[in-house]
């Protein structure tokens, strides 16, 4: 074993393994079999250490996305990710969500203060084009 020797091979991929034991465990890759059952909610798994990780979404403190069962210690937390799911787009700062990154990035410049949107002719400044070009009416006349 400590010589570096790899005596035991997958027939079907041609992998080699130290120790019998790992090429078992490697022939679930092929097989599709997968042995390791959750005792809570019966999902199998290849590989024993999937089903340890996936047994702390069980903990009773912990709240499971039903989509890709990542954990989360509240439900604030939760209800926020799972807007990655439905292509929402949530604010960093507050709990409203946007359909479009745009909206969001708009909306995000009410928490920050910033108002990018300068008036060559006054010292205002606007959130958005739309209200300065608007406001620069007051200038030309229009």
């Amino acid at each position: 074993v400590h010589s570096g020797e790899k005596p035991f091979r997958c027939d079907d991929c041609g992998k080699c393994f130290a120790r019998n034991y790992n090429l078992l465990a490697h022939r679930h890759v092929h097989s599709g079999e997968k042995p390791f059952a959750c005792g809570h909610c019966g999902r199998r798994f290849g590989k024993k250490y999937n089903l340890i990780s996936h047994q702390r979404i069980h903990a009773e403190d912990c709240f499971s996305c039903t989509h890709c069962l990542k954990t989360f210690r509240s439900k604030k937390a939760l209800s926020s990710h799972q807007r990655v799911h439905t292509g929402e787009h949530p604010c960093a700062f507050c709990s409203k969500a946007f359909r479009n990154k745009q909206t969001l990035t708009l909306h995000e410049l009410v928490h920050t203060g910033e108002r990018p949107f300068a008036c060559p002719h006054c010292p205002k400044t606007f959130r958005q084009k739309h209200s300065l070009t608007t406001h620069q009416r007051v200038h030309t006349g229009e």
